[in-house]
């Protein structure tokens, strides 16, 4: 089962009748998620700034779970969406929605004046996020590290500022299903307990699958590099390189070196350097190795997550959701795109 909750410009919350649609999720984006809702009722197309509903301040709350048919049901939430778009044929329909998560609004909150963040991680990314989204909660899921002073121009834009501010703790920023603004690392496929099983066969959710490499766009190392003046703070760096002598890309193989290049007047101590240029090394290399397959839905699914793939031959690999979408069909396929993917014994 799949509920779309609107909840409208006026404070009133009502239930959307839908036929379908989708949720995308896509860590490779500065939006995280985006969606698309389809209704056969054509009075709900927007026309007016007053319509019930509006794209001038509207919201929807998207989920899918499981209806177990005896009066029990399970929803497992898939994102808070700002409703941007609405439109369809006014006679025949559908009507289709469309919306992006709430990263969009501190985006789209562009500075109109000078902006200077100080203080720490934490208190430095809320103070951005609620410039715009007051109410907005917040979840600092690593340790809090102090950052050096960083001022933004005019026009310049705040959910930038955020990442940059982040990647100070080695930590990405972004929303989550439940509208929840978080500060959290990346996890590492090796040291990270699988959270789902993709298996071929009987029993098991695995439709298809492909699997490649490619060199394109890969660098195995980053040097990240801190210097403010305006504190005061001597410049500091650090090279973080692929240590993984079974990686394609490991810094004192046949790949050769290729460093990529990062800085930020947020960088005050080289161990500060350090975590940002690990941050950005995940990223860098990520792409060295990938998989697409498509299983059975699973709404629970985060980026980052590590996943167990059984491909029909027996092969297992882990892999790291780089990207899916979620249909609000019964039935749809469930396209995941993952990064890093490595044998699994």
């Amino acid at each position: 089962m799949t509920e779309v909750v609107l909840f409208r410009p006026d404070g009133g919350v009502e239930l959307l009748p839908h036929t379908g649609g989708s949720v995308t999720v896509d860590r490779g984006q500065a939006v995280r998620r985006t969606c698309t809702v389809i209704m056969a009722d054509v009075s709900l197309i927007p026309r007016t700034e007053a319509d019930k509903i509006s794209v001038y301040g509207a919201k929807l709350r998207v989920s899918r779970g499981v209806d177990y048919g005896d009066g029990t049901q399970e929803l497992v939430p898939l994102g808070v969406f700002r409703l941007d778009e609405g439109d369809g044929d006014p006679v025949f329909g559908p009507a289709t929605l469309a919306g992006k998560s709430l990263e969009c609004v501190v985006s789209d909150d562009r500075f109109t004046e000078p902006y200077t963040a100080s203080g720490t991680v934490g208190s430095a990314i809320g103070a951005l996020v609620r410039r715009s989204i007051p109410d907005a909660e917040i979840l600092l899921a690593v340790a809090d590290a102090a950052i050096g002073s960083r001022t933004w121009d005019v026009e310049a834009d705040p959910w930038t500022a955020a990442q940059e501010i982040a990647a100070a703790a080695g930590a990405e920023c972004y929303t989550n299903a439940d509208g929840v603004f978080v500060i959290a690392t990346l996890p590492d496929p090796l040291t990270t307990e699988p959270v789902w099983t993709v298996g071929a066969g009987e029993g098991g959710v695995y439709l298809k699958g492909t699997r490649g490499m490619s060199s394109a766009g890969v660098f195995n190392g980053v040097l990240a590099r801190g210097e403010n003046v305006a504190d005061g703070v001597a410049a500091s760096r650090w090279l973080a390189t692929d240590d993984d002598p079974g990686s394609p890309t490991y810094w004192a193989g046949p790949f050769g070196h290729r460093p990529t290049f990062y800085s930020s007047s947020t960088l005050t101590s080289s161990g500060a350097c350090r975590l940002a240029a690990e941050l950005k090394l995940r990223a860098a290399r990520a792409p060295n190795a990938k998989g697409d397959f498509s299983s059975l839905p699973n709404p629970a699914l985060e980026p980052g997550d590590v996943l167990r793939v059984i491909h029909p031959d027996g092969s297992k690999e882990l892999h790291q959701v780089q990207s899916f979408t979620v249909p609000l069909e019964v039935a749809g396929d469930f396209p995941i795109t993952t990064i890093g993917a490595k044998e699994d014994s």
